[in-house]
């Protein structure tokens, strides 16, 4: 039997969540998945339906998520079925939804230098997410700083400046780009890259977010 995905675009447009939505649509598909595409948070109303899912892929930045829609959603993931997502489309959604937040392990803060930064993000564990994937992506485009879980595996960083002191001696910080963790017994992935479609595009980008959301949707046999 084929696995099922949910993918939910919409918000703030400036993240192009159409086309995002559009190209894990298409390689969800080429992998095996029977997906549904919705423009619409309504598709979190029916607790039954959701539960029924191997893996949700939201892509909605920002807007305003209902108590019931939320709760939907977190139970689903509780209950097993797998969420994965990228940038403000999982990590900058319904900000005054603190559950979302607890359940996808961050949120986006600032993006300091805005879109366009060259910056490098740094595979910095083995995992099946990063197999295959160079072990330094160059990037430019917004660069995510976040306040993110403790309790998340770190699969890939990147550095922010700071000044020099005795916690930052080379003047620069580690910060999470790419994580996993577990929520109840579901599967939880995430990558702050992906600002517009272009960038999931790239080859080493676009490998490490479609095998994040077969890892989360326990799919990792259907890899290519």
């Amino acid at each position: 039997m084929a696995k099922k995905a949910l993918i939910v675009w919409g918000g703030w447009d400036g993240h192009q969540p159409k086309e995002v939505a559009g190209i894990f649509d298409r390689e969800l598909k080429k992998l095996g998945f029977e997906t549904e595409v919705s423009a619409t948070l309504d598709a979190f109303n029916d607790k039954a339906k959701l539960k029924a899912l191997d893996l949700i892929v939201p892509i909605w930045t920002m807007g305003k998520i209902t108590g019931e829609q939320c709760n939907n959603v977190c139970e689903a993931v509780r209950n097993g079925v797998g969420i994965g997502g990228v940038h403000g489309g999982m990590c900058d959604a319904f900000r005054e939804a603190t559950e979302w937040q607890f359940m996808t392990g961050g949120q986006w803060v600032a993006h300091p230098g805005n879109d366009g930064l060259r910056y490098k993000v740094r595979i910095t564990a083995k995992h099946f997410i990063t197999d295959g994937v160079p072990v330094e992506i160059d990037i430019a485009s917004e660069q995510y700083y976040m306040h993110t879980d403790p309790s998340n595996k770190v699969l890939a960083s990147t550095t922010f400046p700071v000044a020099d002191g005795p916690h930052a001696p080379n003047g620069v910080f580690e910060m999470p780009v790419t994580w996993i963790r577990y929520y109840g017994k579901g599967r939880v992935f995430y990558c702050s890259l992906g600002h517009q479609a272009n960038v999931i595009e790239q080859a080493p980008v676009l490998r490490m977010c479609v095998r994040g959301v077969l890892w989360a949707g326990n799919a990792e046999s259907l890899a290519s």
